[in-house]
């Protein structure tokens, strides 16, 4: 698996055929200050269209997104896409040049958990591990053969998922993550903070005393004020399997940290080119690879979720919660990996230094690398900072 900042690894299979859009922090220039921009990733260059569109949640509220992107007035080049992606990796970059950020900044991060079956399965072996991941491999073959068959095709809220949750209690089976996997309603967190969000290439964080904690691949819904879900792109929702272990409501020390949540390479507008029945069909890939020489490949196919994604959309956007915004929805976890790693029977769990790659074929490469939180740059440029800069920069 190459993990090379490359257009040929980072882009989608069909390239430019589809509109991408990025952010790109562009350097001081002597006469404007530093700062981000909304971009068009295009086969001739990298182009700025911050001046028709100050931030990524402003052209995802246009009515039409991919046509204002492709019609924005006074768009830029900056540079060739090779040489801002060679500048995105967090040891390579240079502050005098370009390089990319997350594709979205004001917008609400939410999440779901636990709308795949393997998902799932994972989340009732942390319960019952109470985070201790010696004991996962035993409690996953003992719950896998006790209720893996019954979930099979169960459609969460549907009379067959209530008669198999009355028979889940009866035998003393029945779980918080069963609630929300099978239940009526999903179950829908905020993920991180508005501008929290890291891109391409950028670092990811876990936490020095975490002993258990894993990436977790999912395709990501743009959804603007409107609840239209307008693209699509990928996300690491990078997870401490034994924080949330010993207790649900550790989640947000699990999953709400420095660098924990990495969103990229691009936004993919739906157009002609792409649309969200065609995102229901595509597979995303994982790899790991870490310096101890480890390596970990897997996938999985979006068409496995058992909840629709407009039902997701809706259930986080409807009469009674607004995001004016728009938000980034991260439509949960289709695989963790379980592969062994440090000792026989723990699992995986992530090395300093791993390099992470999420690949979706009309979607890209999300690249990234860990390191413990402490040691990422802090987040600092919040959405005080993106107006204060805006203004200045003249594009408010």
């Amino acid at each position: 698996m190459d993990f090379a900042l490359t257009p040929d690894v980072v882009l989608p299979e069909d390239r430019y055929r589809g509109m991408l859009i990025g952010r790109v922090w562009l350097p001081n220039d002597n006469k404007t200050p530093a700062g981000p921009s909304v971009v068009v990733v295009a086969e001739h260059g990298v182009y700025d269209i911050s001046g028709a569109h100050p931030t990524s949640a402003d052209l995802m509220n246009t009515k039409q997104p991919a046509m204002a992107a492709a019609n924005a007035d006074g768009a830029m080049r900056i540079g060739g896409l090779e040489e801002i992606l060679l500048n995105s990796g967090p040891d390579k970059r240079d502050p005098t040049k370009p390089y990319f950020l997350a594709p979205i900044d004001l917008q609400s991060i939410k999440a779901c958990g636990v709308t795949f079956l393997d998902s799932l399965l994972e989340r009732l072996i942390e319960e019952v591990a109470k985070g201790d991941a010696a004991s996962a491999e035993t409690i996953r073959e003992t719950i896998g053969k006790e209720i893996g068959g019954d979930l099979n095709g169960v459609r969460p809220g549907s009379k067959e998922a209530e008669k198999l949750k009355q028979s889940l209690k009866e035998r003393d089976l029945w779980s918080q993550y069963l609630e929300v996997g099978i239940g009526p309603d999903a179950e829908v967190f905020t993920k991180a903070q508005p501008m929290s969000a890291v891109g391409l290439g950028a670092e990811i964080g876990i936490l020095e005393n975490s002993t258990w904690n894993n990436p977790e691949p999912e395709a990501v819904l743009i959804v603007n004020a409107r609840g239209e879900i307008v693209g699509a792109t990928l996300g690491n929702d990078v997870n401490l399997r034994d924080m949330e272990g010993r207790s649900a409501l550790l989640l947000n020390r699990a999953k709400d940290n420095n660098g924990s949540c990495a969103i990229g390479p691009f936004i993919r507008l739906f157009d002609q080119t792409f649309s969200l029945n065609d995102l229901k069909k595509v597979e995303v890939s994982l790899a790991v690879e870490g310096d101890d020489q480890f390596s970990l490949e897997g996938s999985s196919n979006i068409g496995l979720i058992s909840r629709d994604l407009e039902d997701l959309v809706h259930q986080t956007i409807n009469e009674n919660h607004q995001y004016p915004d728009g938000f980034a929805l991260m439509t949960g976890t289709m695989f963790a990996p379980t592969d062994d790693r440090n000792e026989p029977g723990n699992g995986f769990t992530h090395h300093l230094g791993d390099a992470v790659i999420i690949f979706c074929p009309p979607l890209g490469a999300l690249i990234n690398r860990v390191n413990y939180c402490d040691k990422i740059a802090p987040w600092e440029f919040g959405a005080t900072a993106l107006f204060r800069n805006l203004a200045t920069r003249k594009l408010i």
